[in-house]
C-alpha cells in the first residue's frame, strides 16, 4: 500500500511518502512559514524525488486535529481533495496520536501536548499494546493545571512529548516531580511517516465529503456568537465540513 501522509497541524509542516513499512520520502519544516504555501510543493517534490504520481496513491492519511484550527483545514481540505478526485480512500488520525507515536519504547504512558493557550492544552494519553498505539485518555482540550492533577493520580511514568511540553515544563515537573520523563530532539515534532503509519490499519472515511477536522473546541467566533446568543436559537455548528 502506497500512503501520502500530511499533518499542518501546529508550526510544523510534515509530508510523507511510505509504501508498506518503507518510507520513501518525507519532508519537515520547522519555521514560521504559511501551510498554504509551503505545503503542495513540498508534495510535489516529494513526488518528483521519488519518480511517483498521485495517482499511484492507494491511500491519503492526515492528520486531523487537534492543533490549528487553520493548519488543520489546509490538511484536511487537501487530502479530501486528493481523495475525492483520485478516488482513492482516505484516513484521519489524531494529531496527538501521530506525535505519541515518535515514542516507540515506552513502560509508561505517552502524553503528546500542543499549547492551546490561556494555560490550556490539547492533549491526551497513549499506550502501546501488542504493536498498536492505543488511547487511553482521550484526547482533550483542558487547562493545564486539571489536566496535570489528573495525571498525578496515574501510577506509571509519565513521558511527555512536544515541542510546546517546554512552555509548561516548570507546572508538569511541580506537579508530578521524577514521574514525569520528557522527550528531546527531533522526536518533539511530528514525522509524517509515523503518521502514515498509523493511517495503514486505520479504517477508511466512509464518505469523503462529510470527513471535518476535530478541533476540540469551538472557534473564537463561534463561542463570540454564543456568548451574544445565549439560548442558542437558531445555531447551526459553525463549521461542520469542508
Amino acid at each position: 500500500m502506497l500512503v501520502l501522509a500530511i499533518d499542518t497541524s501546529n508550526r510544523a509542516m510534515s509530508v510523507a511518502l511510505v509504501r508498506d513499512q518503507t518510507v520513501l520520502g518525507e519532508t519537515t519544516i520547522n519555521v514560521r512559514k504559511t501551510h498554504s504555501e509551503s505545503l503542495m510543493p513540498a508534495v510535489a517534490q516529494l513526488f518528483k524525488s521519488t519518480s511517483l504520481l498521485p495517482a499511484a496513491v492507494d491511500r491519503f492519511v492526515v492528520a486531523q486535529g487537534p492543533g490549528s484550527y487553520t493548519g488543520i483545514r489546509i490538511a484536511v481540505t487537501t487530502a479530501k481533495t486528493f481523495a475525492w478526485t483520485l478516488h482513492k480512500e482516505l484516513v484521519g488520525i489524531s494529531s496527538l496520536a501521530a506525535l505519541a507515536a515518535n515514542v516507540t519504547t515506552s513502560a509508561g504512558l505517552i502524553i503528546p501536548v500542543f499549547n492551546a493557550r490561556r494555560d490550556a492544552a490539547f492533549t491526551g494519553a497513549y499506550r502501546w499494546q501488542n504493536g498498536e498505539l492505543v488511547s487511553v485518555l482521550a484526547d482533550r482540550h483542558t487547562p493545564m493545571a486539571s489536566w496535570l492533577a489528573e495525571l498525578a493520580t496515574q501510577t506509571a511514568p509519565l513521558q511527555f512529548i512536544g515541542d510546546d511540553v517546554e512552555s509548561f515544563r516548570p507546572q508538569i515537573t511541580a506537579k508530578l516531580g521524577q514521574q514525569a520523563q520528557f522527550v528531546s530532539g527531533i522526536d518533539n515534532l511530528p514525522h509524517a511517516s509515523k503518521l502514515a503509519l498509523l493511517g495503514q490499519t486505520a479504517q477508511p472515511v466512509a464518505n469523503i465529503h462529510r470527513f471535518a477536522p476535530n478541533y476540540l473546541r469551538i472557534t473564537e467566533a463561534e463561542a463570540n456568537w454564543l456568548k451574544q446568543h445565549p439560548t442558542n436559537e437558531g445555531h447551526e455548528p459553525y463549521v461542520e465540513e469542508i
